[in-house]
């Protein structure tokens, strides 16, 4: 049992920072899909690596990568919501101590979220971060839970993607009506530039800001600088908000350029998309359902 904990713990420590790192390089986010299947193909792993867990017949690796991202997310490193990993400023600092280093400031941190969460769910053979639920029911209904949010946006994913563009704007439209925006402007087909999306917080558009929306339907071509500098331009009015809905996501210098804007300009992907329609989604009008309708389930959150 020792021994497989330190290959446990060894194998841990390296997909979790290599994984780490694949998330800056997509400029501070990805889906938790594609940064477990890049981790995958850059960490070696044997077959023991590759095999299943009896009891829940989850990939060995996969729940090592994730527990061993748990203690950045206890440590304030990354955020996973809706499918989507985010690494934050602390993250991208704590990468600077290494793999191990990291690892050791993640479990610090998991310790003390422990302490301050006697109730959380724990492994029962297995009770310490040193001894982490590798193979326990928590870690393993938590490894699932989060596989299941990963496939049902994948199929959201795919529902979208077979809009065409102005379906999407439509779409775009009634996620900002649920959300308590008033849209009396929306592009007409053939108009091709500017903007897409024009919203108030009022009917009558006389309570500032003014919001203008820019959308970009495309599957693989994300976002790039040039894009988020010609919205910029159309913020003419002080005060005017720009919002840039791009379902192909953004490059690292469109991210840096929304970040380092005069005004602003907020950015929305896919997955970003996808969790704003699944939480307003209650709130919408059963007409406005029917662009994309999705179907609640609950399962048990272990918790971790």
């Amino acid at each position: 049992m020792t021994e497989d904990l330190s290959r446990s713990r060894s194998l841990g420590v390296q997909l979790a920072y290599e994984a780490m790192k694949i998330i800056v390089e997509h400029g501070g986010q990805a889906p938790a899909r594609e940064i477990i299947a890049e981790t995958g193909k850059r960490v070696p792993l044997d077959d023991w690596a590759t095999s299943t867990y009896d009891k829940s017949g989850a990939i060995r690796w996969q729940v090592l990568l994730r527990f061993h991202t748990l203690g950045f997310t206890k440590a304030g490193y990354l955020v996973k919501k809706k499918g989507v990993w985010y690494i934050t400023p602390e993250g991208e600092e704590a990468l600077k101590l290494g793999a191990v280093g990291m690892f050791n400031s993640g479990t610090e941190a998991y310790r003390r979220w422990r302490d301050l969460n006697p109730k959380a769910p724990v492994d029962s053979q297995q009770d310490t971060a040193e001894e982490a639920p590798y193979s326990s029911s928590a870690s393993d209904q938590a490894a699932t839970l989060e596989e299941m949010q990963s496939s049902a946006d994948e199929g959201i994913k795919q529902r979208l993607f077979e809009l065409n563009a102005y379906e999407f704007q439509d779409l775009v439209a009634a996620l900002l009506r649920a959300m308590g925006y008033f849209t009396p402007f929306i592009a007409p087909k053939g108009k091709d530039g500017g903007v897409d999306v024009v919203a108030y917080q009022d009917p009558l558009g006389a309570v500032s800001p003014r919001i203008k929306v820019q959308i970009k339907h495309r599957q693989k071509n994300p976002a790039t600088v040039q894009e988020i500098r010609e919205l910029v331009g159309l913020l003419g009015k002080a005060g005017d908000i720009g919002i840039f809905v791009s379902s192909g996501g953004f490059t690292p210098d469109a991210r840096a350029q929304s970040r380092n804007s005069h005004v602003h300009v907020e950015l929305i992907d896919l997955g970003r998309f996808i969790g704003l329609w699944q939480d307003f989604y209650p709130k919408m009008a059963d007409e406005e359902k029917e662009y994309l309708r999705l179907q609640p389930v609950y399962v048990f959150d272990p918790g971790l």
